[in-house]
């Protein structure tokens, strides 16, 4: 890996387990950002895994130990509807999640996916991360202190799928684009922006995931390569949350 950081892995037995591992890491990575920094600045995924992980984190901060006062909102890709529709990822992360915590609504920050200039959206939407998140050291990129992501089937992370011209984007933080295989746009984040991170939380559960998590973990580059998410490589920590479904071929492979 480019960074150096070889990815922690975490195999739980049921969805629900590694849920709930990954529930606690997201609450230990905003109280240590804001202890140390005095803000924590994080970008939600959407999709169908992390539903009831926002559900969890809702209901096991309801005590107040995590300072979501001084959390910053973002998302890491957006479908091209409009906020209010039962596909958007903000308003599914705003239902399970942002509804039911004590966050600022002026520090959420929804992709504006909706937007009949979708370039020009991306454009406000990354000038809106680079004004508003601390820049790393190492690279001068916009640091987000948590970037929360899954993995589809294929092996896509954020709206970065297999064969699309958005992998290979080296300028543009968020680019929006025409996915042929969706036959419909998306506004995502690019691996720049994505490899920036402190830490990156991927969470994979269920086995139509086993395929794309073996190549993920495999020890061959040229075979990771093949799915986007091969090309997660933070300047910080990656760690990777799976249950025993979506790990059962890796760890097939693995003895």
């Amino acid at each position: 890996m480019q960074n150096g950081n070889e990815p922690k892995v975490l195999i739980e037995s049921v969805s629900e387990e590694a849920t709930t591992v990954a529930c606690e890491l997201i609450k230990t990575i905003i109280c240590d950002a804001v202890d140390k920094r005095g803000a924590c600045y994080m970008a939600l995924a959407g999709g169908t895994t992390p539903h009831l992980l926002y559900q969890e984190l809702a209901r096991s901060c309801a005590s107040g130990e995590v300072p979501w006062g001084q959390v910053q909102v973002f998302f890491g890709d957006e479908r091209d509807v409009s906020q209010d529709d039962v596909e958007s990822n903000y308003h599914m992360a705003q239902t399970t999640l942002l509804d039911n915590v004590p966050i600022q609504p002026s520090n959420v920050h929804p992709m504006p996916a909706d937007s009949g200039d979708l370039a020009s959206a991306a454009d406000e939407y990354e000038q809106d991360v680079r004004q508003t998140l601390p820049r790393s050291e190492k690279s001068n990129i916009p640091q987000f202190d948590l970037i929360l992501l899954g993995m589809g089937g294929d092996g896509h992370t954020c709206s970065l799928f297999p064969g699309t011209e958005s992998l290979a984007e080296d300028k543009k933080l968020i680019t929006a684009y025409y996915v042929s295989v969706l036959g419909r746009n998306r506004m995502t984040f690019t691996f720049p922006l994505i490899n920036a991170a402190r830490c990156i939380v991927l969470l994979v559960t269920g086995q139509d995931k086993a395929e794309a998590v073996s190549k993920l973990l495999n020890d061959n580059q040229e075979v990771t390569a093949e799915i986007p998410a091969g090309q997660i490589d933070p300047e910080g920590t990656f760690m990777i949350v799976l249950d025993n479904a979506a790990a059962k071929i890796a760890r097939a492979q693995a003895h």
